[in-house]
């Protein structure tokens, strides 16, 4: 079978909102467990002083890499939106409770796709 060909999907995007600091940290821990379309030297950067912001990420979670993504220690929660088919969002979330205590505070679910929406803080 090529890759084109792929009995599920495996690509992942995310949501992360809270402070940049704190979103920085998500990207990277995340970026180091799985191949994604942020570039190492990509930061959230805050545009407005007073309104939310969100970043968005997309994860390829077909191949893991290195042995085990470490806990993160985030200075507060964030909350974070997942979507992706079932195989991928469930990959997702074992590696998210690795690395962070999740609640989950909203899940919606398609023929295709799952939406999770979390709370993650530090383990």
């Amino acid at each position: 079978m090529e890759d084109t060909e792929r009995s599920h999907p495996e690509t992942v995007t995310v949501e992360i909102s809270g402070s940049k600091e704190d979103a920085r940290l998500v990207f990277e821990a995340l970026r180091s467990c799985f191949a994604s379309d942020r570039g190492a030297d990509e930061e959230p950067q805050q545009l407005h002083e007073t309104r939310p912001m969100v970043w968005l990420g997309t994860y390829d979670v077909a191949q893991a890499r290195g042995s085990g993504c470490s806990p993160v220690h985030l200075g507060q929660p964030v909350q974070a939106d997942v979507q992706g088919g079932y195989w991928a969002v469930d990959r997702f979330r074992t590696t998210l409770d690795a690395m962070f205590t999740v609640k989950e505070t909203c899940t919606a679910s398609g023929d295709q796709e799952r939406d999770l929406h979390l709370l993650l803080e530090s383990r």
